[in-house]
């Protein structure tokens, strides 16, 4: 089992199941994505380039992502919590993620990862 996977794995509920999720559908939606373990929490990368990471903290889950400034969908979604580039989906039950609102964002998000990294 590699870092990441343990450190979802370790988590209690009900953040397991958020990060769970929240790894099912990443990786089903971005299958070029890789999953590492980066500044202590799992982090994706797309062709070894940051894309997005998960974070339990506090009370609740954040999926940020790394290009957020650059988003354009639901943005009244999205979190910056004093952070000046990052924006996250944050996330405290199961239940509180909207699947429609989650893949919209991933679908934007790798729109602006390609447009940042390869279409220069």
């Amino acid at each position: 089992m590699n870092p990441s996977e343990e450190y979802i794995l370790l988590q209690a509920e009900p953040f397991r199941s958020i990060l769970l999720h929240l790894q099912a559908t990443i990786e089903r939606l971005v299958p070029e994505v890789d999953l590492k373990f980066k500044y202590r929490i799992p982090f994706y990368y797309i062709n070894g380039k940051p894309f997005c990471y998960l974070n339990q903290s506090k009370d609740y889950v954040d999926l940020g992502f790394w290009h957020a400034a650059h988003l354009s969908v639901h943005l009244e979604h999205l979190t910056t919590a004093g952070r000046k580039v990052m924006r996250s989906l944050r996330y405290r039950h199961l239940e509180d993620i909207n699947d429609t609102i989650l893949t919209e964002v991933l679908a934007d998000a790798h729109r602006v990862h390609d447009e940042k990294f390869w279409k220069k």
